[in-house]
């Protein structure tokens, strides 16, 4: 973890909930959990939770018969998260060291986590063994970075125009794009019996200035990048530019977001 407060990384978190997590991640919680096939009375786990998007579509679906937990290493995405939804156990954990018995879980679901993680093969092994023998395991991450124009516009700017470091943590969470690498993943960690199936999705920010500041107040913190008002400006100017392809009528920018979602049954 970063530096920051309890305060200031719950700050963070509000950020992200309020600017990134709809614009990006809104319509994927439902394919995930229909990847997994959520039913009702399931006990289900999201891993790298965040503010608990996911976690609140599956308590939706498992309803009272069932029971849904999320885990983050992030304390201020878990104030967030138990703030919107005080009934789903949230726990503090790296995903590398989950804190569950073996086989605790119907489901195990990742949701744009597994790219960030310090030894995701570790992860991956751990999520499999807190899943119940037949039940499923689901992860999706982002395609790769040259499927998404738009990101890789900014994240060429963020290099150019702030340093390199800046531009590689805006790359980070799509370095599991390629089908291949991603197999190589599951197989290392000892799931072999992985399907890997790739789907559409749209980004949805409502001007240039939502998507810059989804990544400098939402994301960039918790990778220890604060970027002063002069850089922030800059890479706006930038975008503008960079992001013309992508402006509709109304100056929102929207584009497509290839996913990989990975299934497999224990």
């Amino acid at each position: 973890m970063s530096e920051l407060s309890i305060q200031e990384l719950e700050n963070v978190a509000q950020a992200y909930e309020n600017l990134l997590a709809p614009a990006l991640f809104a319509e994927w919680p439902h394919r995930l959990a229909d990847a997994a096939d959520i039913r009702e009375g399931q006990n289900v786990l999201d891993v790298a939770c965040g503010t608990g998007m996911l976690a609140r579509v599956l308590a939706e679906l498992v309803r009272q018969e069932g029971s849904v937990s999320g885990v983050d290493l992030n304390p201020g995405m878990l104030a967030i998260a138990r703030r919107i939804a005080p009934g789903i156990d949230w726990r503090e954990a790296e995903a590398e060291a989950l804190p569950y018995d073996d086989e605790s879980f119907d489901a195990v679901l990742c949701q744009f986590g597994l790219m960030l993680f310090l030894a995701p093969e570790v992860a991956l092994q751990e999520m499999k063994r807190v899943l119940r023998s037949g039940g499923c395991l689901a992860v999706a991450v982002f395609g790769s970075l040259e499927d998404l124009p738009a990101y890789a516009a900014l994240a060429e700017a963020y290099g150019r125009l702030v340093g390199k470091s800046v531009g590689d943590a805006l790359r980070m969470p799509f370095s599991t794009g390629n089908p291949d690498r991603l197999k190589s993943l599951f197989d290392n960690a000892g799931i072999c019996s992985a399907k890997i199936t790739t789907h559409m999705g749209q980004a949805r920010f409502s001007n240039v200035e939502h998507m810059v500041l989804a990544d400098v107040k939402g994301w960039f913190p918790f990778a220890g990048i604060e970027l002063d008002q002069d850089s922030i400006k800059a890479v706006s100017k930038e975008a503008e530019i960079a992001l013309k392809p992508f402006k509709s009528s109304s100056c929102s920018i929207e584009f497509p977001v290839p996913a990989h979602i990975v299934t497999c049954t224990k």
